[in-house]
């Protein structure tokens, strides 16, 4: 008898220093898609080895193929391209979010969309295969693990930012990334 091995899922950060911004991201909402499109801006301002960037994703019930999208995601991250395939995938997204999302968060041309479909749509813009990956039952365990980290840090609403593990909730997503760097370096 074999014994299955853990699903593993590569940590959805980029850059190298020791401050660490943390990111809490629902992949379809406008507010996490421009903070989610400013990863690469911080990380030049800041320089990318004075902070890391790391994300972490929680599904919104409102947004209505969130649970799907977050779980295309996580798929991605653990194939062996790892975040670098979450980063894609999330690209994706945030360049095709009315693909991914409801009018009004309860109408349009996604009424008629199935699941299989958005993860159609999603391998093809992002060109990452997560057919295979998607149907993995062992992911639940990493989308749990995002969702509880989440919750226990007292997160509940996309997009939250944390610096070196304390929640600012006063953070926004329409703040230019020169003051995120430098409140990033005033909390250090």
């Amino acid at each position: 008898m074999t014994q299955a091995t853990e699903l593993t899922a590569a940590p959805l950060i980029k850059g190298t220093g020791p401050d660490l911004f943390e990111m809490f991201l629902e992949p379809t909402c406008p507010f996490s898609v421009r903070a989610f499109n400013k990863i690469d801006a911080l990380l030049d301002a800041a320089g990318e080895d004075k902070i890391s960037v790391k994300i972490t994703l929680i599904s919104q019930p409102w947004h209505m193929f969130s649970g799907v999208v977050t779980r295309a995601v996580l798929a991605a991250a653990t194939l062996p391209d790892g975040a670098q395939a979450a980063f894609k995938v999330m690209q994706a997204v945030a360049d095709h979010r009315e693909k991914f999302e409801f009018e009004d968060h309860c109408r349009g041309p996604n009424m008629d969309t199935t699941p299989r479909e958005i993860l159609h749509r999603l391998e093809s813009y992002s060109g990452v295969a997560l057919a295979d990956a998607f149907d993995v039952p062992q992911l639940q365990k990493v989308i749990k693990r995002h969702t509880k980290y989440a919750r226990q840090n007292g997160i509940h609403i996309s997009p939250t930012f944390m610096i070196n593990g304390i929640a600012y909730p006063e953070i926004g997503s329409g703040e230019p990334v020169e003051d995120w760097a430098k409140r990033i370096f005033q909390e250090a």
